[in-house]
């Protein structure tokens, strides 16, 4: 069966704990804006990601905390940074990369850098409907100018809302943006 859903490209990011938070700032951390996934927040702070002497600036930290850290980059940005990080579902930092990140109050190393896998993001009901389960691998179908078919992770939430995410090196390669639909092959 063929399913319609948007896309969401996902841009560089961090996740982090209150502790790691607490050191890197001061304050609480605030909204900038909603993201399409119930709950989760872009915030109005940012950092760099150093390895070395090369670095990335303005990398948004993402809301709300979580219970572990986790640094999601795309493959572009880790030639630019000289290293090689797995690709990984979120939680999953089996052989993450440790990175500095640095900010004007203080400079923390942190594990967690990963390329993020592709997912779909649905609720429990979207599971039912479509007939999958958490983590289980599906297909989607890309048309356009520069079509394919990739493989994605299906990530099922209580507030779920029903996209793909892919990183901007996949948003780039198959000339997606945030306005894009692709079908969910099931």
């Amino acid at each position: 069966m063929e399913y319609k859903i948007k896309v969401g490209i996902s841009n560089r990011h961090v996740h982090l704990t209150k502790e790691i938070y607490d050191l890197l700032f001061d304050g609480e951390l605030e909204k900038r804006n909603d993201l399409n996934q119930v709950g989760e927040f872009a915030s109005t702070k940012t950092l760099t990601i150093k390895v070395g002497d090369k670095e990335i600036p303005n990398v948004r930290v993402l809301g709300p905390l979580r219970q572990y850290n986790q640094i999601e980059i795309s493959k572009k940005d880790a030639r630019t940074l000289g290293v090689n990080p797995p690709v990984r579902r979120s939680g999953d930092l089996e052989d993450s990369l440790t990175v500095t990140l640095v900010t004007p109050k203080n400079r923390v190393e942190v594990k967690g850098l990963i390329l993020a896998c592709r997912h779909v993001h649905m609720n429990f009901a979207d599971a039912k409907k479509f007939g999958v389960k958490n983590q289980q691998m599906i297909a989607v179908k890309i048309d356009g100018d520069r079509s394919g078919i990739i493989d994605a992770e299906v990530k099922v939430s209580e507030n779920g809302f029903l996209e793909l995410h892919v990183d901007t090196d996949d948003g780039n390669a198959f000339l997606l943006d945030d306005k894009s639909e692709v079908t969910m092959l099931i």
